[in-house]
């Protein structure tokens, strides 16, 4: 069997095997579904003929997210989480290059590299700030421009004065999302003003649907158009439809947990604002090179390289895995880095 050169250079992904007790790696929600909500969704389902295919634009659930927001259901599209959006909207546009501006999510390149894409970095400056001068220069011969705001890792959102100097470049642009809820900025009311806007966000972190993998976007009907002529038709199954829409219809409890994590997040900072990074996300950058001290006393976070080699990135539990976490990364200030 021959394998394509171009796959060779991908590295296969690493399952961390062990006994560990708390999982702070991955920026999920601590929080599972209620069993009273489990029990909506699976009432729902068991009114759903399993052997039918799921409606082939996914319409339902895009009818309600645009319910939602607000909007038509022809500015939605949906797809099993943010990653399978991306995979589609770095094939959809002409151009000679993405561009990111690192550190940033890892995912961009990914894609990138499966389609054969250049990647122009236009890197954050040392408070993981972007220049909108440069990324608008770049942007010229960009297929697309990909901001993240709450940045992954860091955190920060990126100023409003900022990514106006890119949209008003024409240049399609991406603004990942993920992680708005935290934050309470959002840049979505600028779709009516850029039809060269788009927003992507998920239901994998404030609605603690990581497991079911759902993502979407909002964007221009020409947008959402294209994209559906290229995307797989059916991609979205019946259960993760059904899911998504009936957390839509239980914000109040997404905001809730939302609050209690945001609350965590800043106790966590308050201990170790000398090494931490202030954050609008449900994580936390530390400048603390204690990934070993943590995993060899069963809790696992998330290692970072490059740039950000010394640092992990800590997502936010529940309070009793924050209380241990605190605890055993003061023994390790106390005792093992080096400062």
């Amino acid at each position: 069997m021959k394998i394509r050169e171009l796959i060779k250079t991908f590295q296969p992904y690493k399952v961390l095997e062990g006994d560990y007790k708390i999982w702070l790696d991955k920026n999920e929600n601590p929080f599972d579904l209620p069993p009273e909500i489990k029990e909506e969704i699976f009432e729902e389902l068991r009114k759903t003929p399993f052997n039918r295919y799921p409606h082939i634009t996914s319409m339902p659930l895009r009818e309600a997210i645009a319910e939602f927001y607000g909007v038509s259901p022809k500015n939605v599209a949906v797809g099993n989480g943010g990653d399978e959006l991306l995979s589609y909207l770095i094939k959809l546009f002409d151009g000679d290059y993405i561009v990111t501006t690192p550190p940033t999510f890892a995912m961009y390149y990914f894609y990138a590299k499966l389609n054969g894409i250049p990647v122009v970095e236009v890197p954050l400056n040392e408070r993981f700030i972007m220049n909108g001068d440069e990324i608008a220069e770049k942007s010229q011969k960009a297929s697309i421009v990909f901001i993240t705001s709450p940045n992954n890792p860091t955190g920060n959102t990126q100023p409003r004065e900022e990514i106006l100097k890119v949209l008003d470049t024409g240049a399609p642009v991406v603004i990942d999302e993920a992680y708005a809820e935290f934050s309470e900025k959002s840049y979505i009311d600028l779709l009516d003003e850029y039809e060269n806007l788009i927003i992507l966000r998920t239901f994998s972190k404030a609605f603690s649907l990581a497991g079911v993998r759902a993502g979407y976007l909002l964007a221009s009907e020409e947008i959402v158009d294209a994209l559906y002529r290229i995307k797989s038709p059916f991609s979205l199954n019946v259960l993760t439809m059904i899911t998504a829409k009936v957390m839509l219809n239980h914000y109040d409890l997404v905001m809730e947990r939302v609050n209690y994590i945001i609350k965590e997040r800043e106790r966590i900072y308050q201990e170790f604002k000398e090494y931490a990074y202030p954050s609008e996300a449900n994580f936390l950058l530390m400048k603390l090179d204690a990934y070993e001290f943590l995993l060899e006393r069963g809790i696992v976070v998330r290692k970072l390289d490059g740039r950000l080699q010394g640092h992990i990135r800590v997502t936010i539990g529940k309070k009793e895995e924050n209380d241990e976490l605190i605890k055993v990364l003061k023994e390790f200030v106390e005792n093992v880095a080096d400062i």
